[in-house]
C-alpha cells in the first residue's frame, strides 16, 4: 500500500515537480495550493505524512499545522519554507511541526526526511515500551502510548516528539541523560539541525510540567540534562 502525502504548496512549478517526483518514488501524493481548503479534504483523504509551506493563501502553514495537529496529534509535519530565522524554526516547532526544511532543497533530502519521520511515527504507534502504559511524574501522569500529560488542573496533548523526548527523559529519572544519547534515540544522528530543535523541545516541556515545582529539567552545560522529580 502507498504512504499517503498531503502536500501544500502554493508556488505550481515547484509543486508540480515535487508532487510527480515523490509519485514516481512510489508514494500517492494530493497536492494543494490553498492552505483555506486543505480542511476539507483532510479527513477523506487520511493521510500519514504531511508536508506544508509557511507562506500560504488565505490560511498560512503554522495555523494549517495547529488545525492538523488537532485533528492528529501524533502526524508527523514537516515545514517546508525558505524562510531562516531562528523564530521561524521555533515557530514552526510550536506550531508541531516534527521536521523543518529549508528552500532550496533536493529530492533526495526530502525523501530521506519523509522515510524518518514515517519511521520514528510508526515506532511510536506500534508501541516501542508496551509495558509503561502510564508514568508517575509528581503531580503528572503521562500516558505514552496517548501522548498525554494529565495533572489536577487540566491536560495537555503532546506532539510526537514532545512525547519522545518526556518518555527517554522519565526512563532515566534522576540521572544524567547526554545530550547526544537523546538525540540519538529521538532523531537517530546528533545534527547541528535537530540539537536546536531539541532546545524547542525541551523548553516546551517546561512549560507543561511548570505546574509542579517538584519538577525539574536541569541544563548540564557540555553535558546533558538531569530530569528531577524531588519528594
Amino acid at each position: 500500500m502507498k504512504t499517503r502525502i498531503l502536500y501544500i504548496e502554493d508556488e505550481p512549478y515547484l509543486g508540480r515537480i515535487v508532487k510527480e517526483t515523490l509519485e514516481n518514488q512510489g508514494y500517492q501524493v494530493i497536492w494543494e495550493t490553498d492552505g483555506a481548503r486543505v480542511m476539507n479534504q483532510f479527513a477523506d483523504f487520511d493521510p500519514q505524512i504531511c508536508i506544508l509551506d509557511i507562506m500560504l493563501p488565505h490560511v498560512d502553514g503554522y495555523e494549517l499545522c495547529r488545525q492538523i495537529k488537532s485533528k492528529i496529534p501524533s502526524l508527523p509535519v514537516i515545514f517546508l519554507t525558505a524562510r531562516t530565522e531562528t523564530s521561524d524554526l521555533v515557530k514552526g516547532f510550536d506550531a508541531g511541526g516534527t521536521d523543518y526544511i529549508r528552500k532550496p532543497f533536493s529530492i533526495e533530502e526530502l525523501i530521506a526526511r519523509i522515510e524518518n519521520q514515517l519511521s520514528l511515527a510508526n515506532g511510536s504507534e506500534s508501541g516501542s515500551n508496551p509495558t509503561r502504559e502510564q508514568v508517575r511524574l509528581g503531580l503528572y501522569t503521562y500516558y505514552p502510548n496517548r501522548y498525554e500529560l494529565e495533572y489536577p488542573g487540566g491536560k495537555f496533548t503532546l506532539s510526537l516528539r514532545e512525547g519522545e523526548i518526556l518518555s527517554v527523559l522519565s526512563g532515566s529519572l534522576n540521572r544524567v541523560i547526554e545530550r547526544k544519547h537523546l538525540l540519538i534515540n529521538v532523531w537517530g544522528d546528533d545534527s547541528f539541525f535537530n540539537s536546536r530543535n531539541l532546545d524547542v523541545y525541551i523548553r516546551k516541556l517546561r512549560e507543561y510540567l511548570k505546574h509542579d515545582p517538584k519538577i525539574r529539567i536541569q541544563t548540564l552545560k557540555g553535558k546533558g540534562y538531569l530530569f528531577l522529580v524531588t519528594d
